[in-house]
């Protein structure tokens, strides 16, 4: 059975990116087969995985997306980009721009990347999406195809306001699209765990949502090391391995991992 993690927030900068690729890696270290798919025109996963012009690559997600809206053929490895980590990638670059906007006109639109997702999915045992940081055409599309949502929060007080329209959201499409839809977790990313600011945080968010949606165990904390991979091209686990940002990953992919058991 392959599980399907869309890992979304419609606000920037609160390491979703960062999260995609370090919990992907995380599993397939652990023996899994992973596709990641970057479901952002701003290309940041393909390019943290040192895919570094993502705009000049000939097959993006765009490219495979607009095949299926015109009912075109497409291959399961096509497109697919391999990674000395052993994860695949489907990239993604500023063309998803354009394809969000022509989305509007097309029929069952909320599905196309659901039927990307079928043409691949028996090849992997986790695909994971990077969304972008909205709450447009494409995000929705990744939603609806999704098992679960995982939510990474930076530990500061606005980012934490505005998950309420995001879980509202989730609703919404488990209500209408998918009804197999859940929400996988809130994980804290960029926690300072030196200040009380981060406690806190971490409490009001329990109060305001632990009671409904799982708030991860695991936090990720902030790190210039974990700032500097995006530029190397490789995860934290080669980047810096003995860090506390590789151990809090570690320990989150097995928190995922118990999850599919």
């Amino acid at each position: 059975m392959c599980k399907i993690i869309a890992i979304a927030n419609q606000k920037g900068g609160v390491g979703k990116t960062t999260t995609t690729s370090n919990l992907g890696i995380g599993l397939a270290k652990q023996g899994k087969k992973v596709l990641l798919i970057d479901a952002d025109a701003q290309g940041s996963l393909t390019a943290s995985l040192g895919f570094t012009e993502p705009d000049s690559l000939e097959v993006t997600l765009a490219t495979i997306m607009g095949d299926l809206i015109i009912d075109e053929e497409v291959e399961p490895g096509e497109g697919i980009l391999h990674h000395e980590e052993g994860i695949d990638l489907m990239p993604g670059n500023i063309e998803l721009s354009g394809l969000e906007v022509s989305l509007v006109n097309v029929m069952s639109r909320e599905t196309v990347l659901r039927s990307y997702i079928e043409i691949v999915r028996e090849s992997y045992d986790y695909i994971l999406i990077d969304c972008m940081p909205s709450l447009g055409m494409i995000t929705i599309n990744a939603f609806a195809c999704a098992d679960s949502i995982l939510i990474p929060v930076q530990a500061a007080y606005l980012p934490v306001k505005g998950l309420q329209q995001l879980i509202k959201t989730v609703g919404k499409v488990k209500r209408q699209i998918n009804p197999k839809l859940e929400i996988e977790g809130i994980l804290l990313t960029m926690v300072d765990s030196r200040t009380n600011y981060a406690k806190d945080i971490s409490s009001m968010l329990k109060e305001a949502y632990g009671s409904r949606v799982r708030i991860f165990a695991n936090i990720i904390p902030i790190s210039v090391r974990a700032a500097e991979i995006s530029a190397e091209g490789v995860s934290i686990y080669k980047h810096d391995p003995k860090g506390k940002v590789a151990s809090a990953y570690d320990s989150l992919t097995k928190e995922v991992l118990a999850d599919g058991q």
